[in-house]
């Protein structure tokens, strides 16, 4: 899983095994040290909620994905277009934009794995 953040953005990127694992209603846990001052835990999980979820606190996030959007997705992939989902603070301030994708390389890769250099494909 990759993390990027950026302002009021918040960028999540799995591969094919972690989408497998949120399909199979598992959770996904990555932790990230930074040295010695703190570590953030992250867990994803799918809901049956319509929208996307964030709770938890600074150092452990848990984020909610709805769970019929994200099994759509999976059904078109490859594709670089990902899921984006908009969360809205207390108060209706400081939405954060939450963006989902899967690693479209790890898709093709997959599928061209399938046949043999001496097949046509």
């Amino acid at each position: 899983m990759k993390l990027q953040i950026e302002g009021q953005k918040l960028r999540v990127r799995v591969d094919e095994d972690e989408l497998a694992q949120l399909l199979a209603r598992q959770t996904v846990e990555a932790r990230t040290q930074f040295a010695d001052a703190f570590a953030i835990g992250f867990a994803f999980r799918l809901t049956s909620d319509a929208e996307a979820t964030f709770a938890g606190q600074a150092e452990a996030w848990q984020i909610g994905l709805p769970e019929a959007t994200v099994r759509e997705h999976a059904a078109r992939l490859p594709t670089r277009e990902g899921l984006r989902f908009t969360l809205v603070g207390k108060g209706g301030d400081e939405a954060l934009e939450l963006l989902f994708d899967v690693d479209v390389r790890d898709s093709v890769k997959r599928r061209r794995s399938f046949y043999s250099p001496h097949e046509p494909s």
